[in-house]
């Protein structure tokens, strides 16, 4: 389950998870979250949680005081919890830093690592997954070079079948309850990467409803998402249950 908050994340976890990917600001795609939601994850989840490692929204190329960040960041992760770490670092040209990707998987040591979609944007996604495998990373999160999972199935099979094994090939991108088994039996894949939210309510701002905080988009400011944990339990039922469902 991909996770934007310690409340998503315990409702994950109540509706039946077996994994969290921890991060902030879904919106973005996943940013890093905070060090009180790590501490506090470590404090209440009883499943494992793997944590994002993105400084930023908007490509994967970063600056050096960026990638400082990224090593402050996962230290703190790996130090408060987190079983894993998820990031992805490219080059300006989309192709894998491999360089500073491999700063990141010697920091995790024993624990997971997970390079996450930014495999989806570089222009050769075969020659980029061997350069993850080469880096002993513990597993790929892709949909398949395209914007869902379902579009992007062919890749995913075929990405997959060239791992051969090497490394875990994880579909995430677009899968929802219903087309998960799907999902798993087109793409042969063990695990699967799913979100599924709905709207929770926070009135405090209803006095002055014409007041909004976002820089672009003007969202409703007394309403957030929040993981469904009814979602979950039906996503998880069905994935246990396998094709016969």
């Amino acid at each position: 389950m991909c996770c934007g908050s310690l409340d998503d994340a315990l409702e994950a976890q109540a509706g039946g998870a077996d994994r969290i990917e921890f991060c902030s600001d879904l919106f973005d795609g996943g940013l890093t979250p905070s060090i009180g939601s790590l501490i506090e994850a470590s404090r209440r989840l009883s499943i494992p949680f793997v944590a994002m490692v993105r400084p930023r929204g908007g490509g994967f190329c970063y600056t050096e005081a960026e990638f400082a960040v990224m090593i402050a960041d996962a230290e703190q992760a790996l130090a408060h919890g987190a079983s894993g770490i998820v990031f992805g670092i490219l080059k300006s040209d989309g192709t894998v830093d491999v360089e500073r990707s491999r700063q990141l998987v010697k920091l995790a040591g024993a624990k997971q690592t997970v390079f996450h979609r930014a495999i989806d944007v570089t222009p050769d996604p075969y020659a980029a997954l061997e350069q993850i495998i080469d880096m002993g990373v513990t597993r790929v999160l892709t949909s398949g070079q395209e914007d869902t999972v379902p579009e992007g199935l062919t890749m995913i099979r075929s990405l997959r079948e060239r791992a051969a094994g090497r490394i875990e090939v994880m579909p995430g991108g677009g899968i929802k309850p219903n087309n998960l088994v799907w999902v798993a039996e087109q793409t042969g894949c063990d695990w699967i990467h799913i979100a599924a939210f709905k709207e929770a309510a926070d009135p405090s701002c209803r006095a002055r409803p014409h007041v909004t905080f976002g820089g672009a988009l003007y969202p409703p400011e007394d309403r957030y998402p929040i993981t469904d944990r009814v979602a979950i339990e039906r996503a998880v039922a069905m994935a246990r249950q396998g094709p016969a469902c």
